[in-house]
């Protein structure tokens, strides 16, 4: 777990990279188990946070935005989106995923400076482990969104189910990147935290969880609408649309022009070399975790 110099002599505290992570794969399985168990100490609902959390954010929204602004299609209201409900849930849940996991990845060095000051281990193991635990918490409300779409008549393609799997690929590599990027990088400077927050405030409403992409587009023009596509979010939520809440309604809803042909394959390139950054800038820095923290 250590690098060798040009002189023959060893260098401490620097690792493998996330290939350690699989190969201590039963470490982070303890790690994922200690992260769930911190977090509901003393707690009395529990996991079921994982369900009340979002539920609460879910009623505020669609009744600020569905019902007071009129984004539910409704006999009043014909330029709505039919089953709005499901649409702006579909998106919650991986947005919510996504904020969760690089949150948490970004604090989770110092957040356990203790143990890695006492011993050496992957240090990459940390931010990976706050990941796992957020797709945890994730999965159960995306049980409640599947039993919501099959209320609502859903008849999705195996393309479409694949497009999602690809959607939630899109998310956790982006969060596993940007996880390692600030999580190494707040050992140094701890204003990292601030910009992450700032970050993910942004992240909620630079991407089409609450409002179409047609208003995007509408209002940005062309040129404008393709930089708002190669964010990685953007495509995620639009083939959670597409999956989840498109076979819902007639059809008759536009799906975003080439979603599949050229921004999916985008937005898995772009969520890889943020991985790449992320784990190149981490291994740089970890050799001083310890002396930082």
């Amino acid at each position: 777990m250590s690098q060798t110099t040009d002189d023959g002599l060893v260098r401490p505290g620097v690792g493998g990279g996330l290939a350690d992570v699989v190969r201590a794969r039963f470490l982070l399985k303890l790690l994922v188990r200690k992260e769930l168990k911190v977090r509901y100490r003393g707690s009395v609902l529990g996991l079921l946070w994982s369900y009340v959390k979002p539920g609460v954010q879910f009623i505020v929204f669609y009744i600020a935005l569905g019902v007071f602004l009129g984004l539910e299609k409704s006999p009043r209201n014909e330029n709505g989106l039919p089953n709005y409900a499901i649409y702006l849930f579909s998106g919650i849940v991986l947005i919510n995923f996504f904020t969760e996991a690089l949150g948490n990845a970004s604090r989770s060095i110092v957040g356990n400076g203790g143990l890695i000051k006492k011993i050496y281990l992957p240090r990459q193991l940390f931010p990976v482990a706050s990941v796992w635990v957020s797709a945890v918490h994730f999965f159960p409300q995306l049980v409640i969104l599947v039993a919501a779409c099959l209320f609502a008549g859903w008849h999705p393609s195996v393309f479409q189910l694949g497009a999602a799997v690809l959607g939630f690929v899109i998310v956790a590599l982006l969060s596993t990147g940007l996880g390692l990027l600030f999580g190494a990088a707040n050992v140094y400077f701890r204003d990292s935290e601030n910009f992450v927050d700032m970050l993910l405030m942004v992240a909620t409403w630079a991407s089409p969880v609450m409002y179409s992409w047609t208003m995007v587009q509408d209002k940005l023009g062309p040129v404008w609408f393709t930089l708002y596509q190669v964010n990685p979010i953007t495509v995620a939520v639009e083939t959670f649309h597409w999956a989840f809440w498109l076979p819902t309604t007639d059809g008759s809803t536009p799906v975003p022009p080439h979603l599949l042909s050229i921004w999916l394959p985008v937005g898995l390139v772009v969520s890889a070399l943020v991985l790449l950054w992320g784990q190149l800038t981490f291994r740089r820095l970890e050799g001083r975790f310890a002396q930082e923290l």
